[in-house]
């Protein structure tokens, strides 16, 4: 980098130390912070007649570009706008996110996130982070020397295959890391530019992509098997070669492939997948939270599952390990899973079952009472009935899985039933949230994976909580990157569980929400990096002094977007 920030001994102060003069000064987003340059910065900065004489505050930038911001018309032009601000200023982008996160997150994340992955090569206006193909697979290194800084903090990487709920979006899936690692910065303070987003394109097997005469992405079908494996294996060594520190973030992977690349690599660096351990976490944190409503121990809870993607099976062992801490042997925590899918209930007498379905598949035996119309094919409805599960949690990106008779039937069984419609984007949710709430009466504790507007029902507001991985991720890497932790565990996503429910206030109660506003989010983010360095410490995959003032360090480590002096230091 041609920047660093530095303290000045005389005074404290923080300042940003440059080796570059003028326009390119301006051209580098870390740096330049427009017309907030004071005199005698622009004098000393080579910038005289470069800018506009009015020298301004960050307030009074915040004030023109949300004014922009406002008169983009669609979700789809926030989106451009947001990304072309970033482009040129990435404090001011910060910033704005920072004060208006509850507006902005919707448009830089989910759902707004999916049509720009869908629009990727038409929409595209500036390169960020690294793109690297199979195409390059014998030069990863060299590509990944282009970086701008030897230690980055943070790695979002996918390969665009499952994005979202839309499937595969190749090339266009690097709207995912810059998304998710925007939200790093945003909500746990790590600094934008020790943050890397970078796809690996193997290729796509989405026909209207490979049709688009504008497709930027390697205009083949995917790279698989041995093949594909062997390029994710020189890429993740590669990583560790140049960039031994670095925690990496896997993210969007065909669910078999995602869990295969998590277990393969886990013990290698520090590594995890938000798919699976990320949304197990924000999960389990609102079953906490609704428990503590309940009144309920973790230990008697049954849970059924519409859906069997990556995304269910990280839910499920991670409330295996709830269970089993709360007191319960292993297998007796995992007979308190049941998962239904499109064939519906799942059993160990179906042909072909994958992992991630066996672990939790029921044996035909114990369905032998059941009361259904086919024992070879049972329904949510059916299975609800006959389990009388306290937990509802739909990943089966079905719009409409969650039918009234299901949810009734949940309410009927349960005087405060939990409901999880949790696929998205919206389109792809089980049910909305206004749905959940009118079929339970208003007495179902209702979060979501979509965001949702407040829901009014029988003269009492609703706030929709929503299962947003943006309260685990960020803080858990931020926890790790201030321990230092060598590898990431399952028992670091409980405790961040944990710490993120003991976060949910009176005041979010008592609008019938289990997570707390984002505009707490940093707060958040801090408690659950300090619950995941103490646990990566007892785990020991991180140093005792670590905890040292603990709280001190992940306070220090939190970068603020404000603008700061600039002085030329070559």
């Amino acid at each position: 980098m041609n920047f660093q920030i530095k303290v000045d001994p005389a005074t404290s102060q923080k300042y940003i130390a440059t080796s570059v003069k003028g326009r390119s000064l301006l051209m580098n987003p870390f740096i330049n912070k427009g017309t907030a340059f004071t005199a005698e910065e622009r004098n000393e900065l080579d910038l005289r007649g470069l800018l506009p004489p009015v020298i301004c505050t960050i307030d009074e930038h915040l004030q023109r570009v949300y004014e922009n911001f406002r008169a983009s018309g669609t979700p789809i032009e926030k989106f451009i706008y947001l990304a072309s601000l970033q482009d040129r200023n990435e404090t001011l982008f910060f910033r704005l996110l920072h004060e208006r996160i509850d507006e902005m997150l919707p448009i830089v994340y989910t759902p707004v996130v999916g049509e720009a992955c869908q629009r990727y090569s038409h929409i595209y206006r500036r390169g960020r982070g690294l793109y690297i193909s199979y195409d390059q697979r014998d030069h990863i290194e060299k590509v990944l020397a282009n970086f701008r800084t030897p230690d980055p903090s943070v790695i979002v990487v996918t390969d665009g295959e499952r994005i979202l709920g839309l499937g595969d979006q190749g090339i266009g899936g690097m709207g995912i890391p810059i998304g998710k690692l925007c939200l790093y910065t945003t909500c746990a303070g790590i600094a934008p530019y020790n943050t890397l987003p970078i796809i690996l394109d193997v290729g796509t097997n989405n026909e209207e992509l490979l049709k688009d005469p504008l497709y930027l992405g390697l205009r083949q079908r995917r790279v698989t098997g041995d093949d594909y494996q062997n390029f994710v294996d020189k890429f993740i060594a590669a990583v560790k070669k140049m960039f031994p520190n670095v925690l990496l973030q896997w993210e969007d992977f065909l669910k078999a492939n995602a869990i295969k690349q998590l277990h393969r690599f886990r013990d290698q660096l520090s590594s995890f997948n938000d798919d699976i351990q990320g949304t197990a976490a924000v999960v389990l944190s609102s079953i906490y939270g609704g428990l503590r409503l309940t009144g309920q121990p973790i230990r008697d809870q049954r849970l059924v599952f519409a859906g069997a993607g990556a995304s269910g099976q990280g839910i499920a062992d991670l409330f295996v390990s709830s269970l089993v801490e709360g007191g319960l042997p292993v297998d007796e925590a995992r007979r308190r899973i049941w998962t239904v899918d499109s064939k519906g209930l799942v059993t160990r007498d179906r042909s072909g079952l994958e992992d991630f379905k066996a672990a939790h598949a029921r044996d035909v035996d114990e369905l032998a009472t059941w009361q259904c119309k086919d024992r070879g094919r049972i329904t949510l409805e059916e299975t609800i009935a006959n389990v009388r599960p306290t937990i509802l949690i739909g990943v089966s990106a079905t719009p409409g899985t969650f039918t009234e008779a299901a949810i009734k039937l949940m309410a009927k069984l349960n005087e405060r039933p939990l409901i999880l419609p949790l696929s998205n984007p919206t389109s792809k949710c089980e049910c909305t949230a206004e749905q959940a709430i009118r079929w339970t009466d208003g007495r179902g504790i209702v979060a979501t994976g979509s965001p949702f507007d407040p829901v009014q029902y029988n003269g009492k507001t609703y706030r929709i909580g929503q299962c947003n991985n943006a309260y685990i991720f960020p803080g858990v890497g931020l926890g790790v990157c201030v321990a230092g932790a060598r590898r990431v565990s399952d028992g670091m996503f409980l405790a961040a569980a944990k710490a993120l429910a003991e976060q949910v206030t009176s005041e979010d109660f008592a609008e019938s929400s289990v997570f707390p506003k984002l505009s707490r989010i940093r707060e958040c983010s801090h408690a659950v990096a300090c619950a995941v360095a103490r646990r990566a410490v007892a785990d020991g995959h991180a140093d005792a002094d670590v905890l040292v003032d603990l709280e001190e360090k992940v306070t220090r480590a939190m970068w603020f977007p404000e603008y700061l002096p600039v002085r030329y230091e070559p």
